[in-house]
């Protein structure tokens, strides 16, 4: 290892196994790790020794090993064409494609979806998936905020398959229209957090004490989002 290394792609070996991981120095006071489908990643102090990089690498072994082997496990993102008989979550649930030409327009019946389209049907069905994020998200958004007695924030979409969301400095909250496929509960996590953002704009104890709140099971429901944003199916050739 490159002691004089501030990014880059490093080796380290945890509990016999040899791991890849992003490393990068940053202006922070502490150490952090993130394990996802990119896999690991170190973010540390500028000034900061390697020891207590390895070090702290070492004492999380077992918890970045397993995070590790879970997201290997984690089925990969479907690809969707736009035709019958594919299928795509929606609020949590399989939902049935069907594709039939005719004027512009997504009818839903039960478990299936039926889109209309002369031409480029996944952009049809998309701007209704955004449609239907927007009509979920918006009354969740105005009850949380009445939990903590702030006036509901103005809320956007955004097309971020992993930011799933971002509260602005000005409290406008916006939410990638992927969570439309994800449980609704796992999109209130989402609210939640951001709603919290209005009060506390860090990631403080005050935070998350906030969170916790509002939201008290928000540990695992971010965990499960994790895996969740591996395997949102991409629909090609849209955004």
């Amino acid at each position: 290892m490159d002691r004089g290394t501030t990014e880059g792609a490093l080796l380290i070996e945890l509990g016999g196994r040899l791991v890849e991981y992003q490393f990068v120095r940053r202006r922070r006071r502490t150490l952090s790790i993130t394990v996802d489908a990119s896999g690991l990643r170190v973010a540390a102090p500028l000034r900061a020794p390697w020891r207590e990089i390895e070090a702290f690498l070492r004492d999380k072994q077992r918890w970045i090993l397993a995070k590790l082997d879970s997201w290997s496990r984690a089925p990969r993102p479907p690809v969707l064409h736009g035709v019958s008989g594919e299928t795509l979550p929606l609020f949590g649930a399989p939902s049935l494609l069907e594709v039939h030409p005719g004027r512009r327009r997504v009818e839903q019946h039960d478990a299936r979806l039926v889109v209309y389209a002369g031409a480029r049907p996944l952009e049809v069905l998309v701007a209704w998936l955004k449609h239907r994020a927007l009509e979920a998200l918006t009354p969740r958004t105005d009850h949380y905020a009445g939990l903590i007695g702030v006036p509901a924030p103005r809320v956007a979409l955004s097309n971020a398959r992993t930011q799933w969301g971002v509260c602005t400095e000005g409290g406008a909250i916006r939410l990638s229209w992927r969570l439309v496929h994800v449980e609704p509960r796992l999109a209130d996590y989402v609210v939640a957090h951001e709603v919290a953002h209005l009060v506390e704009m860090n990631h403080s104890r005050r935070f998350w004490s906030l969170l916790a709140r509002l939201y008290p099971g928000w540990r695992a429901a971010r965990e499960r989002l994790e895996l969740a944003a591996a395997t949102l199916p991409v629909l090609k050739g849209t955004r």
